[in-house]
């Protein structure tokens, strides 16, 4: 019985030790909400966006195109998305998209963890 609660004492100091070490270095999960935007907007997003070119010869106006048909789209396969409702950043806000870009063809942002577009922690689809 000694043993059984020496062995249950150190496995939790060992994992309160590992929660300390690893935190910091991860913030707290910032860094992994960061990486599902980047995939988001670098993956899934930027694959509607160029699927509903293939289909329609033109980029959506407003984001809102990949869920809803617009009237100059005649051939709208979607909604482009799982759901009909748009996609949000891991922090729970919605993507940004321009048409036409200032970066690019369109730009795609996520307003990152301060939720303020325009900021250094945004999350963009023209850089890597």
């Amino acid at each position: 019985m000694r043993l059984s609660v020496i062995f249950w004492f150190f496995l939790a100091l060992f994992g309160l030790a590992l929660v300390f070490v690893f935190t910091p270095h991860y913030g707290g999960g910032g860094k992994a909400r960061c990486w599902a935007a980047h995939a988001d907007i670098h993956g899934g997003i930027t694959s509607a966006i160029n699927q509903y070119f293939k289909d329609n010869g033109s980029y959506p106006g407003i984001f809102q195109d990949l869920v809803q048909q617009p009237t100059t789209a005649t051939h709208w396969q979607g909604p482009y998305f799982e759901s009909t409702n748009l996609p949000v950043d891991p922090w729970g806000n919605l993507y940004i998209y321009e048409y036409p870009g200032k970066h690019g063809t369109y730009d795609l942002i996520s307003a990152g963890p301060d939720g303020k577009p325009g900021t250094e922690d945004d999350i963009v689809n023209w850089t890597k």
